[in-house]
């Protein structure tokens, strides 16, 4: 296993800092984002009964350093195991319904290079003009200058937020749709 999968054993647990419980029961905005499969989504017509978009703050890139500081940033890393666990969950995911995008703040064209490393079988969205993140509110930090938004998961119904994973731990857990209630 490569390292971008292996995390350090001593990474900061996040706390939860209450900046996603608005989310619960939110209508989802009409804000459009580009995709790594070269369409533009609106999220407030995304068209599965149930949606689960995780969002992350990036993906690194072998052989390139991970920004100085990232493993003392609470919940900060883990990206690549979190995609990772979408992409090998995600046939139970789609067999359940349930339309699975990943959302980060990174241009198209660096997701691409991810998805195609990673053989991610859905679409990644682009919110680098953090249009969704500032509509939802949604929390983000700072790091060598870069904003990011938090890791979390949104599980969306008929175009409603029911269901909101925040924060994320050091590995992000598989969604079971069938037990999330509403």
């Amino acid at each position: 296993m490569s390292s971008a999968f292996q995390l350090p054993s001593d990474l900061p647990a996040p706390i939860d800092d209450g900046a996603c419980r608005h989310l619960p029961g939110m209508r989802v905005p009409s804000v459009v984002l580009p995709s790594t499969a070269g369409r533009m989504v609106d999220m407030g017509s995304l068209g599965a009964a149930r949606t689960v978009i995780y969002c992350y703050p990036r993906t690194g890139v072998p052989g390139q350093a991970l920004p100085q500081g990232w493993d003392a940033i609470p919940g900060a890393r883990g990206c690549t195991p979190q995609t990772c666990s979408f992409r090998d969950h995600y046939a139970e995911l789609a067999a359940l319904g349930a339309e699975v995008f990943g959302l980060s703040t990174q241009t198209t064209d660096y997701q691409r290079e991810m998805v195609q490393r990673l053989h991610v079988p859905y679409e990644v969205l682009s919110d680098a003009n953090f249009r969704f993140c500032e509509a939802l509110r949604l929390p983000t930090f700072e790091v060598e200058g870069m904003r990011l938004v938090k890791r979390l998961t949104l599980v969306i119904r008929n175009g409603i937020i029911e269901t909101v994973f925040y924060p994320m731990r050091k590995q992000a857990p598989m969604i079971n749709l069938s037990r999330v209630d509403h």
